[in-house]
């Protein structure tokens, strides 16, 4: 057999150069595109276009895609007619909108009622309107001493009544194509004596629970318990540092919140007070990695909004709770849910998603979906506003004409 030629030899150790050359290319760019991807992901969530965000971030939604169709479809047809009333009628401080900047544990309510109206959503016209709002407020009924707690029973259903005898609307589907809007745990009785408002209407309130009578998730939807905020972000939001493993403050005012501080009060890694503290609340949210949200009287309280504005891993301790917007949201994304039960667990719960780097993803998450948990005095997309009347352009069909 002859020796090959220099020419073949140089020949073939080109080829062999030519190969690694294109292999260690392919390997670039595939490490490049990997990066790209993550890049875009927090380049996304910094822009102002929050279609894209929509479109790239779809692990803390159910179905991005679908979302963000259906959403655009939503502002282009959803219409509500708003049931009218005058200054000058004797309840209109009831039934007609603030004219000041809601505060305090029931600002959800009132700013619904008060940005509603100005809203590209509202009709005058009743024939095109898709759901009828039924405008009282139920915090404001109960502020008002000519009401109170004991007689908002029977406003609402005097209220009702005027509805259904004045108007057609009401009566044509027993009110499915109607709803209205609470924050105060009240309103779960505030129906006893209107049972069809309860029993059919759709109720968007803070006091989402299964376990109260006349909630049902499917007709009614919850929606978050929210302080109004002067700036959209702590300024030290970022450069935070946060060395404790977790936070709660509050009002001892049920079981489970007992339980909490009794067993954790005193460990060096989760804080538990009990009552007011004698630093800044938002200074200790920005000390710890997650914020626990245990219910109190209802199942709510705003410490969920509370922790996502300070940049803190919700952990929700509330039995039974129908989370806000989770027809849209995938909370299992971005918060962690602990039972009653698990409350001795806690700590082992958390320190698990510390060392597995879960942790790191539930905040990352947690910061994307935030904008949802915010009010502004003008609406922006994907805001509170906006993802309730999402939740209520859900519930629009699901109605039957009575003849």
């Amino acid at each position: 057999m002859g020796s090959m030629s220099p020419t073949s030899t140089n020949w073939i150790a080109l080829n062999w150069i030519v190969f690694f050359v294109l292999v260690l290319c392919f390997l670039s760019f595939l490490e490049n595109l990997s990066t790209t991807r993550l890049l875009s992901t927090d380049d996304y969530a910094k822009q102002s276009n929050p279609e894209l965000l929509m479109i790239n971030n779809t692990e803390v939604y159910h179905d991005g895609d679908l979302f963000l169709e259906d959403y655009n479809e939503m502002k282009k047809r959803f219409k509500i007619y708003i049931y009218p009333h005058e200054r000058d009628e004797p309840f209109a401080n009831t039934l007609l909108p603030v004219d000041y900047e809601p505060r305090g544990n029931y600002a959800s309510e009132i700013y619904f009622n008060k940005v509603l109206p100005k809203s590209r959503f509202v009709t005058d016209d009743p024939n095109s309107a898709d759901l009828f709002y039924l405008p009282f407020s139920i915090a404001r009924l109960r502020s008002d001493p000519r009401i109170g707690v004991e007689g908002i029973h029977d406003f609402v259903r005097d209220y009702m009544w005027n509805v259904s005898h004045e108007y057609t609307y009401w009566n044509r589907s027993g009110g499915t194509d109607h709803f209205y809007v609470a924050c105060h745990s009240i309103a779960q009785s505030a129906m006893e004596k209107a049972s069809e408002v309860k029993l059919n209407s759709i109720q968007l309130v803070c006091t989402s629970s299964y376990f109260v009578s006349g909630y049902i998730s499917h007709k009614d939807a919850g929606m978050p318990q929210i302080w109004p905020r002067d700036e959209d972000e702590p300024p030290n939001l970022v450069s935070s540092k946060r060395t404790r493993l977790a936070f709660f403050a509050g009002t001892i005012n049920c079981g489970a919140r007992e339980e909490v501080v009794q067993v954790w009060e005193n460990d060096t890694e989760i804080m538990a007070n009990r009552g007011r503290l004698k630093t800044p609340y938002g200074d200790e949210m920005l000390k710890s990695k997650f914020c626990l949200h245990v219910r109190g009287f209802g199942v709510n309280t705003a410490r969920i909004g509370d922790a996502m504005y300070y940049g803190c891993v919700p952990v929700i301790i509330a039995d039974y709770y129908d989370l806000p917007f989770a027809d849209i949201l995938d909370w299992s994304s971005f918060s962690v849910v602990v039972a009653t039960r698990d409350i001795p667990l806690l700590k082992k719960i958390l320190k698990s998603m510390i060392k597995s780097k879960e942790y790191q993803r539930l905040r990352d998450n947690m910061l994307r979906v935030r904008k949802h948990f915010q009010w502004h005095p003008s609406p922006i997309d994907y805001d509170v506003f906006h993802m309730a009347l999402y939740e209520l352009w859900l519930r629009r069909g699901h109605f039957s004409l009575r003849f």
